[in-house]
């Protein structure tokens, strides 16, 4: 088993997502959060204020000298996360970066290839792969308890309403639904088939502001198995996720944040699981990179970086079908 040592953080970005991780902490055994950095010097030290941290530092580069930080969580907006993870990997730090892990393909692997040489942790912060009911569905996929999985269906959506300069609509800020909310039922086609798809057809709206708004997504992958996703950021949805396979299926509702998941499989009773934590979850995802650092392991099995690579593939090709750049 492995020892648990005091494992010192630090975060850049002193953001709302950030604040939400630094908020549960305190539910990760042996975490201890010690700085965090931001391009603002002024917000750095009000979110030191308000979470109770030591340290404050005005640039990424500052947060990367301090030689009490071990791991970093990166939780600055989609466009920095390269320039970020590259100088606190320089730096000697680990990092749990948020996702979307980059723009693109090509910044995901240089960050790859710099940790690669450094020898150092990397771990694309996709929260939900590390929930108890997921990691659940996880091993009744692996038991084969509902057969081969034929089809899956997978939403996430919410309407952020109109704010043409907020994060979410704005191209310079690195907005749209596909990085954002859509990487959710993108990574969990992933998690479900442990490929990428062989073919992919795509639906989108393209909105005021440039940025996808909405959009549908059908993967197909070889034996005729496929994937219907969609999502958006100006319209509601269930948030729900349905997995068929030749022997049962499996409802999990608001997949992205689980808390209950129910097996329908070989006529018998449903099975139904629970987790009734009181937190939003991201506690968990600190748990596993933790437990990596201290068996000395540089990325994650449950989120390897092979994969998060391959994912930012998946969100290039299906950008270049809308013809949408950044």
């Amino acid at each position: 088993m492995a020892d648990k040592r005091i494992v010192k953080w630090g975060i850049m970005g002193p953001g709302g997502i950030s604040g939400n991780f630094a908020s549960e902490l305190k539910h990760a055994p042996g975490a201890e959060l010690v700085a965090v950095a931001g391009r603002s010097k002024e917000k750095a030290e009000a979110f030191a204020s308000k979470h109770g941290v030591p340290r404050s530092y005005g640039s990424c580069e500052e947060l990367a000298a301090d030689p009490d930080v071990e791991i970093v969580y990166i939780g600055t907006l989609h466009p920095v996360h390269k320039e970020n993870a590259i100088a606190l990997l320089r730096g000697g730090k680990s990092i749990l970066c948020e996702k979307p892990f980059t723009m693109d393909a090509a910044e995901a692997k240089e960050i790859v290839k710099v940790a690669k040489e450094r020898g150092l942790f990397v771990m694309e912060a996709m929260w939900t792969r590390y929930l108890p009911v997921i990691r659940q569905v996880k091993q009744w996929l692996r038991d084969g308890t509902i057969g081969e999985v034929q089809l899956l269906k997978a939403e996430f959506g919410f309407d952020a309403g109109w704010d043409p300069e907020g994060r979410l609509l704005s191209k310079e800020k690195g907005g749209g639904t596909l990085l954002d909310a859509g990487i959710y039922p993108v990574s969990f086609a992933s998690f479900v088939y442990g490929e990428r798809p062989r073919r992919i057809q795509s639906t989108v709206h393209i909105g005021e502001t440039g940025v996808d708004e909405r959009f549908s997504l059908l993967f197909e992958y070889d034996g005729g198995r496929t994937a219907a996703l969609h999502s958006a950021v100006r319209l509601g949805m269930n948030n729900e996720a349905w997995i068929y396979g030749t022997k049962g299926k499996i409802y999990v509702e608001n997949f992205l944040a689980a808390k209950k998941a129910i097996l329908y499989a070989n006529g018998e009773e449903p099975v139904v699981v629970t987790d009734d934590r009181e937190f939003v979850g991201h506690a968990f995802q600190a748990i596993e990179a933790m437990d990596c650092l201290r068996e000395g392991r540089k990325e994650s099995a449950e989120m390897p970086v092979d994969e998060t690579v391959g994912l930012m593939e998946t969100l290039d090709e299906i950008r270049a079908q809308w013809g949408l750049t950044y």
